[in-house]
């Protein structure tokens, strides 16, 4: 298995479509580090403005974005969110939607500054420089993380956008808790750049202690608002294509 630093110097060059399928295939053939696989529960609330009952969620999320490589050498790893849902249905997850990355963020033990880059944003050289960036404001401090990258979400703003081949991304939260990116759908779903980043959440969700596949949590009328905070709540994976 190659190391972080070994696999930005392999894909150093490429475009997405010549990177993506290797790292997919680095990823998918569980060269990550340890720490990554240790899911990190996060706790909401909401009361039935009808009924008043309190429902109570748990759900479970990887501590950090996506990444590959060793425990002593791994990297961050920018993806498209065909190649983050191609690795999401393969590990049972899905991407969250822009409340649970909010509530995410208010749960990390780890909230650092985020570092804007300006210079070939979409370059693999500059994805390895955010990273090793975040390494340096890290110090090896451990358990959830937040305020280093936008996410790329589900959101129905995808369907609803005249432009096709949409991605929505949120996030990047400063200190004083207010996201850089609102929730945005203006970019080609094969963009990407240093700033993106892929967070997986198991797909089954405790409501009050009971399991629930979260599909089921976003088509119910009252239990959708544990996860979404739209409207309309029914955008549940992107396509692979």
């Amino acid at each position: 298995a190659i190391t972080g630093s070994e696999l930005y110097h392999q894909i150093g060059a490429f475009n997405w479509k010549e990177r993506e399928p290797i790292i997919v295939r680095e990823i998918l053939n569980g060269n990550v580090p340890g720490f990554i696989k240790r899911l990190v529960a996060v706790h909401t609330e909401i009361a039935d403005s009808t009924t008043g009952k309190i429902y109570k969620a748990t759900y479970f999320v990887t501590p950090d974005y996506l990444m590959a490589g060793s425990n002593n050498n791994f990297a961050r790893v920018p993806l498209t969110p065909m190649a983050a849902q191609q690795i999401a249905d393969s590990l049972h997850c899905f991407l969250p939607t822009r409340k649970m990355v909010s509530d995410i963020y208010a749960a990390a033990k780890v909230k650092l500054e985020p570092v804007p880059l300006f210079a070939y944003r979409d370059s693999a050289i500059t994805f390895y420089h955010h990273h090793l960036i975040i390494e340096g404001q890290r110090q090896n401090r451990k358990g959830l993380i937040a305020g280093i990258k936008k996410d790329v979400v589900l959101s129905s703003k995808i369907t609803t956008d005249p432009k096709p081949n949409r991605e929505a991304i949120y996030g990047w939260h400063k200190p004083d808790g207010k996201p850089i990116q609102p929730l945005y759908t203006g970019h080609v779903n094969w963009y990407v750049d240093y700033s993106h980043g892929i967070r997986l959440v198991y797909e089954t969700i405790i409501v009050n202690g009971k399991k629930y596949n979260y599909k089921e949590i976003l088509q119910h009328p009252v239990l959708k608002r544990l996860l979404c905070d739209e409207e309309d709540c029914s955008f549940y994976r992107y396509p692979l294509n």
